[in-house]
Order: C-alpha cells, then sequence, then structure tokens
C-alpha cells in the first residue's frame, strides 16, 4: 500500500481500483443494502470517497431527495463529484470527519463505508454522538468499516487475507465491543454488530426516535 495520505492522486487511484475486487468488501456493502430503512429522504455519507457507497444507497432507495457526500481527500472528492456530476440530488462537499459535523444539516440516514477508522477513539466517540443528534425521526446509522481484531496474530492474517503486508499509518481501529458501547452512550438504540468478516464489520444504530434498520 503507498505510504502517502489520501491527498495524493496516486494512492487513491491505487485504493478505487482495488476495492472492487475485495470479495469480503463485497459481501459487506451486500449486507448494508439489507439494513438500510425503507424510505430516507435526507441522506448523509461519510467520508464518501468515490461516493461507491453513496450510489448504493442512491440505487437502491429511490426515495432519497438530497444526499451529502463529504471527504477531505481532494482526488476522492474530484470521483465522487464526476460520479454525481448529473444527479442534482448529491452533494458533495469537502469536509474534514476530525470536525464537527453540526454544520451539515439533519438526516434520517446517516451511512459511513471505511473512513471511520481514520479518526482517534476520542474523536469516533463524539462523532457518534453529533450523528445520533442530528438525525430525524425515525433515523438510522449505518457504519461498514475496519475494525481491530482480538489479537496481533488474528490481524496479520486479516491483512494476508486483502492482500497487504502493512497497516495504512493513518489506520487507527478500534474494537467491536467498544464502538457498540460509545454508540450506546451516544444516544442510539437496537444497537449491534450485524456482520463481520475479521477486521471489516457492519456497525447499526436507531436514532432516538425509534427507527428502524430493518429490511424493508
Amino acid at each position: 500500500m503507498p505510504a502517502a495520505g489520501w491527498s495524493d492522486r496516486g494512492k487513491v487511484e491505487w485504493y478505487t481500483k482495488r476495492i472492487g475486487g475485495l470479495g469480503a468488501r463485497l459481501a459487506g456493502e451486500q449486507m448494508v443494502a439489507e439494513v438500510l430503512p425503507p424510505r430516507p429522504r435526507r441522506v448523509l455519507d461519510l467520508g464518501c470517497g468515490d461516493g461507491r457507497l453513496a450510489a448504493l444507497v442512491l440505487s437502491l432507495r429511490p426515495s432519497v431527495e438530497h444526499l451529502v457526500a463529504i471527504d477531505c481527500s481532494p482526488p476522492m472528492l474530484e470521483m465522487a463529484s464526476k460520479r454525481f456530476a448529473s444527479d442534482p440530488r448529491v452533494e458533495p462537499r469537502s469536509c474534514d470527519l476530525r470536525d464537527p459535523l453540526t454544520s451539515l444539516g439533519r438526516f434520517d440516514l446517516v451511512v459511513s463505508g471505511f473512513a471511520l477508522h481514520h479518526l482517534e477513539d476520542d474523536r469516533k466517540r463524539s462523532l457518534f454522538a453529533e450523528v445520533a443528534a442530528q438525525l430525524d425521526a425515525p433515523g438510522a446509522f449505518v457504519n461498514l468499516d475496519v475494525v481491530a481484531s482480538a489479537t496481533a496474530e488474528l490481524h496479520a492474517r486479516f491483512l494476508e487475507a486483502i492482500g497487504r503486508t502493512a497497516d495504512d499509518p493513518e489506520d487507527r481501529p478500534a474494537g467491536i465491543g467498544d464502538q457498540l458501547r460509545w454508540m450506546r452512550d451516544a444516544g442510539f438504540s437496537n444497537v449491534d454488530c450485524l456482520w463481520r468478516w475479521r477486521g471489516f464489520a457492519l456497525l447499526v444504530g436507531e436514532g432516538r426516535g425509534g427507527g428502524s434498520v430493518s429490511p424493508d
């Protein structure tokens, strides 16, 4: 894996070319499809990358009227903007996940795909609280991400399974148990890990209004 940061075009191109071939990631995205709420209107995608997850949501939920896709990587945002150039529902926006989300407005679905593990644990906790506070009822938070393995040996096996020999220098994955607890502390209900494959997991929670993350 290139050691450069996510503003480096070479690293971004390397990453986006390989993700479509990761079977485990595709399986995780299939689980996302199964747990999306039935009729979301306003959606926020945290760390949208090239827009892959946002495109999945839009293809499955025609009820979406506005989707805000945020990222701090200029090459990623450029790719997302090109992907959605003809879709007026999508608003790509430059935003660093380390900064507060409160200015982005209110949503009834917040999704994230392989982005939040780049944040320090304290920021993960505060971000969960911000998401919970900005969800209208009913609302759902759906986070497909990299999570910490139980042991260093298991982590090494995970890296080998996805074709890598080392971590990205920016990775800060947290354990599933910790993240589920932080989500509950933030005010989410029906918090759970609905899918896991080695170091990939799908964590979901319902907003304070009691929305559903069950299939339609």
